[in-house]
């Protein structure tokens, strides 16, 4: 009788976490701007004076959801090895002139270039997270879920994430027999690895290799972790034995009442996550009205008027919506640094 496991293979992304200086600003810039939906606010579960806000489509649906520890008047960090250092939206190609038309309206500053065949367009956000939207056949765009607004230049979703690395080959080990991605294209330095669910949101991570590449440095726009899809909580205990053989010093798994999680450092240093899908952003609000009130998890209620009291105002409104149609503790606050989730 076999008693192994079957392999299991990461479906796609499930969020990115980042950084930001100023949580107004935040909001602001990422339902003004981006037009995507703020569908959880929430506080940092080691920090309850910090928000973690987060960002998706309608639904909040994974691969979709952007989130963001703000740290009040952060310094600037530094995008660089060992990190994620830019973030990609998929859109139409068809709308990559009404993007941009949008960015020059905001007066967002940007870049064109060319990406595997595909049009990319690069800028920042106001603390310089770097941001792309990539240009993709409307066939290629993942089609599931319902959308707030119907617009044919709307974001569907993440395209792609993007690593900065010293070296390879550690890296791709873990990504490709750890996690089952599989190296689809090669450019250069560049290495696109594709994920199990081609008809996703977010299944490419490019790895970006440069031996010079100094190290990153933490703080406002820079990426703190990215999280990798998982069917449910059953699979948490498969997936730490899958990812044992690599030395990897994987978590115990974490309940973030949104999902349960566990959490490992890749070779060349940058914080990964598997989270699962399940229960998602409506298990303690009504789908209709996602992100409209302070959510807290259960240990930190007794606390909300203390927590209320020190987290600075959010100016949070009836927001247009860009994501593209589809089918259809410890009773006490504590002020350590961010953690994972």
């Amino acid at each position: 009788m076999n008693r192994n496991p079957p392999d299991l293979a990461v479906p796609g992304i499930h969020h990115i976490t980042a950084i930001a200086a100023s949580a107004a600003e935040n909001v602001d810039f990422y339902t003004r701007v981006l037009g995507l939906r703020l569908v959880k606010q929430t506080v940092n579960f080691d920090d309850p004076t910090t928000y973690h806000l987060y960002y998706g489509d309608q639904e909040g649906r994974p691969g979709t959801i952007l989130t963001f520890f703000p740290w009040e008047a952060a310094s600037r960090g530094t995008p660089g090895a060992g990190m994620v250092t830019a973030i990609a939206f998929a859109i139409p190609a068809t709308a990559m002139d009404n993007w941009r038309r949008r960015l020059d309206d905001f007066g967002i500053r940007y870049r064109r270039t060319t990406r595997f065949d595909d049009p990319v367009i690069g800028f920042s956000d106001p603390h310089g997270l770097p941001l792309e939207l990539i240009g993709t056949p409307s066939t290629d765009l993942p089609l599931k879920g319902t959308p707030a607004d119907p617009s044919p230049t709307a974001i569907s979703g993440f395209h792609s994430a993007t690593l900065l690395a010293n070296r390879i080959d550690a890296t791709q080990t873990v990504l490709a027999e750890g996690m089952k991605m599989v190296l689809a294209r090669k450019d250069g330095r560049r290495f696109r690895f594709g994920m199990h669910d081609r008809q996703s949101a977010g299944h490419w991570l490019d790895v970006v290799v440069d031996p010079t590449a100094a190290p990153g440095k933490s703080g406002g726009g820079t990426v703190h972790h990215i999280a990798f899809r998982t069917r449910d909580s059953r699979d948490q205990p498969n997936w730490q034995a899958q990812l044992h053989p690599f030395n990897l010093a994987v978590s115990g798994v974490r309940d973030r009442t949104y999902f349960q999680s566990i959490y490992f450092r890749e070779p060349g240093g940058v914080l990964f996550e598997i989270a699962t899908d399940p229960p998602g952003f409506a298990v303690d609000e009504d789908p209709g009205h996602l992100g409209e009130h302070l959510k807290l998890p259960a240990q930190y209620e007794g606390l909300r008027d203390e927590i209320e009291a020190r987290l600075p105002p959010l100016a949070v409104g009836k927001f247009r919506h860009l994501y593209l149609d589809g089918e259809t503790s410890n009773g006490s606050i504590c002020s350590k640094g961010p953690a994972p989730g």
